[in-house]
C-alpha cells in the first residue's frame, strides 16, 4: 500500500498527460471544422490562493476547452497576460470552442478584457480570507513591503496597485502601519483585490459569475453543473472527480489586525449576500 501511495502522484501525472494528448487529437479531428458560433474566451479571475488552479484543472478536463495556465509562456509573461494581439492569435488558432485564461494580475481589467474579446465570460472565484491568508503564508513573506509600496505610490507598485480607487487607496493607507504583520498584510491584499469586483460593477454584469470556493469543493456536482451551464459547456462528474474539500478551514484562524479583519468581514458578508 505504501509503495502504491508513493507512486500515485506520478501515475496521476502520466494519466493526465495521456488525457491531454487524447483531447488534442479529438479537437484536431472533430472540432477543427468551420463553426457557426464564435469561439468564447473564459477568464478565470480571483485573488491568488483562491482555488483558481483547481478550477483551471477542472475546466481543462473538458473536451470543449483549450486552457492556458499562467505558467504558459505563449499567453503569459511572468504571470501577467500578454498583449491582446497575442491572445487574439491564440484564440484564432484554437480548435476548441472555449479558450480559458487566468486573469489574476488583471482583476482590475476584467470588464475591459471581456469587451475586447467578446463574446466572453468571466468567473470570479472567491475564498474565505482566513484560508487565503494561511495559504499565502506558505509561499510569501514580503506582503508588508508590497503594501508599503502601494501606500507610497499605487501606480508604481506593479499589478498589485493597478485599478485601485481613491477610496480604497485611502483605506489601505489608514490601515497600514510600519509594523504590520505578514498575516494582516495578506488579508488587506485579499480585501483590496476582491473589492475590484464591486468597483467595476461586475455584480451587475451578466457575463460574470461570482463563485465561492467553499461551494465548489463542498457541493461540487451541483455547483459545477450550474457553473458549466453558465459557460455553455457540458458537465460530467468525471471532470471534477479529483476535487476535495479538505482545505476548507483546515488551519487555525491567522492573527489579523482587528481593523483589517473588520473590513474583510464586511466584504465577506457582501459577497455571501450575492452568492446566497
Amino acid at each position: 500500500m505504501k509503495r502504491q501511495s508513493r507512486f500515485t502522484p506520478v501515475l496521476e501525472k502520466m494519466e493526465y498527460r495521456a488525457f491531454l494528448l487524447k483531447k488534442q487529437a479529438y479537437q484536431t479531428l472533430f472540432l477543427s471544422l468551420p463553426r457557426k458560433d464564435a469561439k468564447r474566451l473564459i477568464f478565470v479571475a480571483g485573488v491568488q490562493r483562491s482555488g483558481t488552479n483547481m478550477l483551471m484543472d477542472v475546466l481543462e478536463r473538458s473536451f470543449e476547452t483549450k486552457v492556458y495556465h499562467e505558467r504558459d509562456p505563449r499567453a503569459f509573461d511572468c504571470y501577467e497576460m500578454r498583449p491582446p494581439r497575442i491572445i487574439h492569435k491564440l484564440v484564432k488558432v484554437s480548435s476548441a470552442p472555449h479558450v480559458v485564461l487566468k486573469a489574476l494580475c488583471e482583476l482590475q481589467d476584467l470588464r475591459r478584457l471581456m469587451d475586447e474579446f467578446a463574446p466572453s465570460k468571466g468567473i470570479w472565484l472567491v475564498r474565505h480570507y482566513e484560508d487565503v491568508v494561511n495559504s499565502h503564508l506558505d509561499l510569501w513573506s514580503g506582503m508588508p513591503e508590497s503594501i508599503r509600496r502601494i501606500v507610497e505610490d499605487r501606480n508604481g507598485a506593479g499589478w498589485r496597485g493597478r485599478g485601485m480607487s481613491d477610496e480604497t487607496h485611502a483605506l489601505v493607507r489608514s490601515l497600514y502601519h510600519p509594523g504590520i504583520s505578514n498575516e494582516s498584510a495578506c488579508a488587506l491584499f485579499w480585501y483590496f483585490r476582491n473589492i475590484l469586483f464591486f468597483e467595476q460593477g461586475l455584480d451587475r454584469d451578466p457575463r460574470v459569475r461570482l463563485v465561492c470556493y467553499e461551494q465548489l469543493v463542498q457541493r461540487q456536482h451541483e455547483t459545477f453543473d450550474e457553473l458549466f451551464a453558465f459557460l455553455g459547456i457540458a458537465y460530467t462528474p468525471r471532470v471534477s472527480r479529483q476535487v476535495v474539500a479538505s482545505s476548507v478551514r483546515r488551519r487555525s484562524p491567522p492573527e489579523i489586525d482587528p481593523a483589517i479583519r473588520q473590513v474583510c468581514n464586511a466584504l465577506s458578508a457582501r459577497i455571501e449576500r450575492l452568492v446566497g
